[in-house]
């Protein structure tokens, strides 16, 4: 027998040996499917991070995934907001005040791609949980494109037509119209109330339509974890985490949603990206509420406990847990521990807030309209033990808004902290992130865009160019083009050549040529100038 065949035949002889021996599986293993679990906690400065872990009494979950820091200033200012924000981190551009998933273009602004468009287009599963309103501007910086944040309506309009498989949170206000088209209870019951929204759209029909689970309570929440799920726990903002126990029982936690989402998302066989924002941190730095603020970073605490663990029995998920920007310039001290801050022990500081069994806004809720159980309230904030001249100072407050301020003031002298501002702070925040490709080290805000799309092979930058302007775009090819506004709330784009008939309503994914519809992968976006859409 020649050489060359006994060499083939050694050869087959040792390659079915191996096919024996190993299992197929090992040979042809598949690249594993990528996920990323983006986290935000809206509005924190480092002091509250430090006075949640010394209330809480042990370490938090974030103290084992700190990596580095991130520079927040927008395109316009040392202190952004959490549009701006928001939108530098989903699309990798810093922008300019209120602009949601929106850039300045030099005629005036158009979209950019985010991270989860991206994902979507790219075949990864996609989902958004929020404490606030979906609709609220870093959500929103996530899955819509506006000029203005306060434009929830088409937000919300953006979101439903997305085609997210997960959203859970507030918001419910903006997405019904009003009128008796509302889904039903269980018990076939129609409930209706006044809508948020202007153009007519009943968009829980179309939820409906679209195949979507409707979510109302945490009883839903947990019957549910196929299909799309779309969970609206709140007409606006959910309740504080300190809160929900005793007001609002039926609301899930963060964590709860973070898990139900996470657990859904992960029966994609492409992987997937999850928007996770503990909101309301933010909310209760604006009112300069130590305890609305300890609750919320130990609610989003909880929250990162349930992703980091699942990242790392899966050990394919990026974790990014991050604030937009600081708020309220929050000390632990102030003006009287000028020459006593040495002898401030720990528990000083926590001991009164522990007092308080509700955050200012909870409190503040439980007020009879006569004020007859105002001390009561204040007992539940933790102001039991009060002078006659502060007893005065609340019972003579003009709003709910000025007794919320001075009873969060009050609690605020007695565990020796103080409070800058009631707006927006412009300091480098921290950045915690867990899993293969994490970043490390100080980054702009941008920079998390780009980690994000370079692990899961998004490539943000070669979608630059998935909205088109539709005037230049259809006009450049002999169509005639105008944009109807004889609804002010609907506008739709036309675009007409010979026969050819072509209508883009704002804010949906789809288009009409000749009255057929047409769906396409980027929602229409019209800025009040510009409409941009996709073209197939």
């Amino acid at each position: 027998m020649k050489k060359p065949l006994i060499k083939a035949l050694i050869l087959m002889l040792f390659i079915s040996i191996l096919f024996i021996a190993v299992p197929s599986s090992c040979l042809f293993a598949q690249t594993p499917k990528k996920n990323v679990i983006f986290m935000v906690m809206d509005g924190t400065n480092s002091d509250i991070v430090t006075l949640a872990r010394w209330y809480k009494g042990s370490s938090l979950e974030l103290d084992g995934i700190l990596t580095g820091g991130v520079r927040t200033y927008s395109r316009q200012s040392a202190i952004t907001d959490s549009a701006a924000g928001g939108t530098a981190m989903a699309t990798g551009f810093k922008t300019d005040a209120d602009y949601i998933g929106m850039v300045p273009d030099g005629k005036g602004s158009k979209p950019a791609v985010s991270l989860l468009e991206a994902s979507r287009i790219r075949g990864y599963s996609t989902g958004i949980v929020s404490t606030s309103p979906v609709q609220h501007a870093t959500p929103a910086a996530f899955s819509a494109h506006v000029k203005n944040r306060d434009e929830f309506s088409d937000i919300a309009e953006q979101q439903v037509y997305q085609g997210i498989d997960v959203v859970l949170g507030g918001g419910l206000s903006w997405l019904h119209d009003g009128g008796d088209e509302r889904l039903t209870n269980d018990d076939g019951m129609l409930k209706t109330k006044e809508s948020a929204r202007k153009d007519n759209e009943n968009l829980l029909r179309i939820l409906e339509e679209k195949e979507y689970h409707f979510l109302e309570g945490k009883s839903d929440m947990r019957e549910r974890s196929d299909g799309k799920l779309w969970g609206s726990f709140a007409d606006e903002d959910m309740a504080y985490d300190f809160d929900r126990a005793q007001l609002l029982p039926e609301q899930p936690s963060l964590a709860e949603m973070t898990g139900t989402a996470i657990e859904r998302l992960n029966q994609s066989e492409e992987g997937f990206f999850l928007f996770v924002e503990g909101s309301k941190v933010d909310w209760a730095a604006h009112k300069n509420d130590p305890v609305g603020m300890i609750s919320e970073v130990l609610a989003f605490d909880k929250a990162v406990g349930v992703a980091v663990d699942f990242a790392k029995r899966d050990g394919n998920t990026m974790v990014i847990a991050v604030t937009d920007h600081g708020n309220s310039g929050l000390t632990i001290g102030n003006g009287t521990t000028d020459k006593t801050y040495y002898d401030q022990p720990v528990e000083a500081i926590i001991r009164p807030l522990k007092a308080a069994k509700l955050t200012v806004k909870g409190a503040s809720s439980q007020l009879k309209k006569d004020r007859s159980n105002l001390k009561d309230v204040l007992a539940s904030y933790g102001l039991e033990e009060h002078t006659e001249k502060e007893f005065c100072k609340v019972e003579n407050a003009r709003t709910i808004t000025d007794l919320e301020d001075e009873m969060a003031a009050m609690l605020s002298k007695r565990a020796n902290l103080g409070f800058t501002t009631h707006g927006h702070t412009g300091e480098d925040v921290f950045l915690y992130a867990y899993g293969p490709g994490k970043p490390t080290g100080l980054h702009e805000n941008t920079d998390l865009a780009a980690a994000v799309s370079d692990y899961l092979g998004l490539d943000l930058k070669g979608l630059k160019d998935l909205y088109v302007d539709a005037k230049e775009y259809y006009e450049s090819m002999g169509y005639q083009t105008n944009i109807d506004l004889s609804d002010k709330h609907n506008p739709v784009f036309i675009a007409i050549k010979g026969e050819e008939k072509l209508e883009f309503p704002e804010n949906k994914n789809v288009m009409f040529r000749n009255g057929v519809e047409v769906a396409l992968k980027a929602v229409n976006v019209y800025n009040g100038d510009t409409f941009f859409i996709h073209v197939q």
